[in-house]
């Protein structure tokens, strides 16, 4: 049975994003975002304000131009897929984290007063130079699809 796992979500950075290299040299950064939604109680008739804070991960291109420009509070736009995580801690217990693997990003709003440079931006996955691109990496260049609005 076929499944389908795609992620849309727009929010803000709760702390600046972290980039590092795997032994291999790929890039991935890692980042939170923050989802507010706002709903009104049935019972009390009062506005309720819920905030939710999810963990990213992107890889490649798209991660380092997110760290790059990317910096906490500002707001982003990705579309990705959700992945779980797996491992055993040290006192034998299993854990599992589930986080979004983003592979189209897009820079939303305009920067804060004192940072420099052009507007917004989008970011796309691109292969690692020299060879095949790891599903890690998202779609070769050129085959990302763009974004209507």
């Amino acid at each position: 049975m076929p499944s389908f796992n795609q992620v849309t979500l727009m929010g803000n950075l709760t702390r600046d994003p972290e980039l590092r290299y795997t032994p291999q040299g790929s890039a991935v950064c890692e980042f939170a975002l923050a989802l507010n939604s706002v709903y009104t109680n049935k019972q009390t008739g009062q506005k309720v304000e819920e905030v939710s804070y999810i963990d990213l991960v992107a890889w490649g291109k798209t991660g380092e131009t997110i760290a790059e420009y990317m910096k906490k509070g500002r707001q982003i736009m990705v579309e990705g897929r959700l992945k779980q995580d797996r491992w055993e801690a040290q006192d034998g217990k299993k854990m599992s984290k589930v986080r979004v693997t983003a592979e189209n990003v897009q820079f939303v709003g305009s920067r804060p007063a004192g940072e420099g440079g052009g507007g917004g931006g989008a970011a796309g996955g691109g292969g690692k130079g020299g060879g095949a691109p790891t599903p890690e990496d998202g779609p070769p260049p050129g085959q990302e699809e763009d974004i209507p609005f």
